[in-house]
């Protein structure tokens, strides 16, 4: 395509908010306040970050938009269950998430808990709305995607977070809770167009892969630097949430520069890996809108 990935993204986001509008049930379903709990976490002016980067991936690959709004719309699923279970107050005990009181505020604790677990199956329901795959990467989608939001992905680097409060990590270490936290699913979102894709060749694959994996770390260090430098009304969540909860951060660690640094370094290693695809201008354009988000 000749225009660049910023013209299509409003596009995409009409595209992956009617998908999402179809597969949540809707406020008025019995149980209305758990339904509408849902929702609320779900349509709450997210950037849909992920769902975009399966589009991107899928625009690299060739793969037909109708088959990548299910792995889109799971993975914000994912996304936002995670987001919730984040700011419970036995968590990070957040009021706010993108300029809005967050679900356990605006419900309640408990409804707040029972919302994030009715996303997590819903995601995976809506998989199986995929009707021109095989089985097989039907089940390796399935896998992907519980492996990026399980024990040896999201949910893991959450647990790793919250064992670090008050502790001192090293780059490497802070640098694996990241590939965990945030990075298993923006890994999932890229390889998850690369399999609905027609015979991909490794080499490309590999490429994705490696793309994907830097590009996860260097998004939480941004979000970081700016839950250091932000302000609250900007980044729509408290600013200083990591320093009030004693967390391990690279900017904690290293400094901000230091930080910023090591964020450019894994842009740069994450968009050498592209250039095995010869034209990636939708994944250039997004990688480097994340990264470079609040500079």
């Amino acid at each position: 395509m000749s225009e660049e990935f910023e013209q299509r993204i409003s596009y995409y986001s009409d595209r992956i908010a009617a998908k999402l509008d179809s597969v949540l049930p809707g406020p008025e379903v019995e149980p209305c306040r758990l339904h509408e709990a849902m929702r609320y976490s779900v349509f709450n002016g997210g950037k849909r970050v992920r769902p975009l980067l399966v589009y991107a991936a899928g625009e690299c690959l060739q793969v037909p938009e109708s088959r990548l709004d299910s792995p889109a719309a799971a993975i914000e699923l994912i996304h936002a269950f995670s987001l919730v279970h984040d700011d419970l107050p036995s968590m990070d005990d957040d009021d706010l998430r993108r300029g809005l009181p967050t679900v356990h505020r605006q419900f309640d604790e408990a409804t707040a808990i029972l919302a994030a677990d009715a996303l997590q199956p819903l995601a995976f329901s809506a998989l199986t709305e995929i009707d021109d795959i095989s089985s097989d990467t039907h089940v390796q989608l399935v896998q992907l995607l519980a492996n990026a939001c399980g024990s040896i992905g999201m949910t893991g680097g959450q647990s790793i977070d919250l064992q670090a409060e008050g502790r001192t990590l090293g780059a490497e270490e802070l640098e694996h809770m990241y590939a965990l936290k945030t990075g298993a699913l923006i890994h999932a979102s890229v390889m998850s167009a690369c399999l609905l894709a027609e015979a991909v060749p490794p080499d490309r694959a590999a490429a994705l892969d490696g793309f994907s994996r830097a590009l996860g770390v260097a998004f939480q260090i941004r979000d970081d630097i700016l839950d250091v430098e932000g302000q609250t009304e900007v980044i729509g969540k408290s600013a200083g949430s990591d320093v009030r909860l004693n967390k391990a951060t690279y900017p904690g660690l290293l400094g901000v520069d230091e930080s910023r640094k090591r964020c450019d370094e894994l842009l740069t290693d994450g968009l050498q890996f592209l250039d095995v695809l010869g034209t990636a201008e939708p994944l250039t354009w997004l990688a480097r809108f994340i990264v470079d988000r609040g500079k």
